[in-house]
């Protein structure tokens, strides 16, 4: 073999020897949107940190709304302040049904478009004798399968189907896919509690970026 074929054989070509060399480090940019609604009914203000460390400053007049939101941020390690008014005295539905719009508006908002997300996420968890699963995805096509069977009508005074209208409202507002299971559970405060820490832990799993593809939005149609 002559000196010329050798060299050929071992030259790389340029294109392959650019695609193999490390990109530059991409900061990017913060995870931060409020958005305030308002309306006759209700007015609620959302603040939320995608990057956050579960800082949470929860103020509304369901309270028991206000500790599963706590499991949000703590759990889904989401900074979030929630500051919420409404017409309780006719019920919690509407205040209910607003606060989980605007923290799906203000979420959709902070992700942007997406670029760098894992996108799905899943999580089961357990809380004693309950066992609830979520699986999520930041599809851009909202949707909500739910399948909890809470025994009783309310947990102190939180009517529990408004639970689900909870979800119904986050769901459409946030544009994402959302399964729920429940695969045992008896006590309807576990059962709730586990779902919402469920949901909190897949939701972190999805919003976690994906330090192999932060300027890449993760679908093979390279939009949500």
């Amino acid at each position: 073999m002559d000196s010329h074929s050798a060299s050929r054989l071992t030259e790389t070509p340029t294109n392959t020897v650019a695609s193999l060399e490390k990109k530059e480090p991409v900061n990017p940019p913060p995870r931060v949107a409020t958005v305030h609604r308002v309306t006759k009914e209700t007015e609620v203000l959302v603040t939320v940190n995608l990057d956050g460390t579960g800082l949470c400053d929860i103020s509304t007049p369901i309270p028991f709304l206000n500790h599963m939101l706590q499991q949000v941020a703590s759990h889904g390690l989401v900074d979030l302040q929630i500051q919420a008014t409404g017409d309780t005295h006719i019920d919690d539905h509407h205040t209910n049904e607003d606060i989980g719009i605007t923290l799906g508006q203000a979420i959709a908002k902070a992700v942007g478009d997406k670029k760098g997300i894992n996108r799905f996420g899943h999580f089961v968890a357990p809380l004693d004798e309950a066992l609830i699963q979520v699986v999520l995805d930041f599809s851009g096509r909202p949707h909500l399968s739910y399948g909890l069977q809470i025994p009783t009508e309310r947990v102190g005074s939180y009517d529990t189907q408004l639970v689900r209208e909870f979800f119904v409202a986050f769901v459409n507002n946030s544009f994402i896919t959302l399964h729920i299971r429940q695969l045992d559970g008896i006590n309807s405060h576990h059962i709730i509690e586990a779902t919402f820490k469920a949901f909190a832990r897949s939701l972190r799993q999805a919003l976690e970026r994906d330090c192999r593809r932060l300027q890449e939005i993760p679908s093979s149609k390279g939009v949500l």
